[in-house]
């Protein structure tokens, strides 16, 4: 039940904005931003999934191209057996090989980006689907882009759209301006960004987000961790 912010530009002069929030299970272990793939994807940066070695977030500063993965409800009725890691989808599309057809995997949103568009394949276990952003702001969970469905979507989406990112090197501070905002709901509340979802039945807490700057000048990505998860006490991203 990862959350997903980005503004996307009018032109292809400026930069696309992205804020990542991750939500897993705090026992399934991870390694932070970095250089993980040096055989298989040389040069690509990203948050690794130690279980299955794929990625939840990842980037690759010489193509400008960035990919990050959200969970989604499927109506597959395929066995586990034949179904495969979502995160290797996520290293794909950094390397230009998006998924086609029929993934053998669970649901997902897969959000990418490069400097010259943004867009969200999305995977139901029955049809997969593509949707190219337009200049704005949106916001992506679990449903669809801009769902109203979702809670956090619908109580979050207008203030995001209105907080600007700033000028400067720190662009993302108003965003998270607005995340800590959000915190002042519980962590248990469904319109909660910064969230606990454990009551709703999955074994998830926010643990740590990324901001990036995607544009022709090229790709910079930021990491940082929540002190406790589920819970908001600051985000420094470095």
């Amino acid at each position: 039940m990862c959350t997903v912010v980005i503004r996307v530009p009018e032109t292809a002069d400026e930069p696309t904005r992205l804020l990542a929030i991750r939500d897993e299970d705090p026992g399934r272990p991870w390694n932070p931003l970095g250089r993980w793939w040096p055989e298989a994807h040389e040069g690509v940066v990203g948050v690794r999934d130690v279980r299955a070695g794929g990625a939840w977030l990842a980037a690759d500063p010489g193509t400008s191209r960035l990919a990050v993965l959200l969970n989604r409800a499927d109506v597959s009725t395929r066995p586990e057996t034949e179904l495969v890691s979502r995160g290797g989808i996520v290293l794909d599309a950094v390397a230009g090989r998006p998924p086609a057809h029929d993934p053998r995997t669970h649901g997902f949103n897969l959000v990418e980006v490069d400097a010259a568009r943004s867009r969200v394949r999305t995977w139901d276990g029955a049809a997969l689907r593509t949707v190219d952003l337009a200049p704005g702001t949106h916001m992506i969970a679990h449903d669809d882009v801009d769902d109203l469905r979702t809670s956090r979507i619908a109580r979050w989406l207008d203030e995001f759209r209105a907080t600007r990112p700033a000028p400067g090197e720190e662009w993302w501070m108003p965003w998270l301006a607005v995340l800590e905002a959000s915190a002042s709901l519980e962590s248990t509340d469904d319109e909660a960004i910064i969230r606990d979802n454990r009551p709703h039945g999955y074994p998830t807490l926010s643990l740590l987000a990324c901001v990036a700057s995607i544009g022709r000048d090229g790709i910079d990505v930021r990491y940082g961790e929540l002190t406790r998860p589920g819970q908001w006490g600051g985000l420094e991203l470095g």
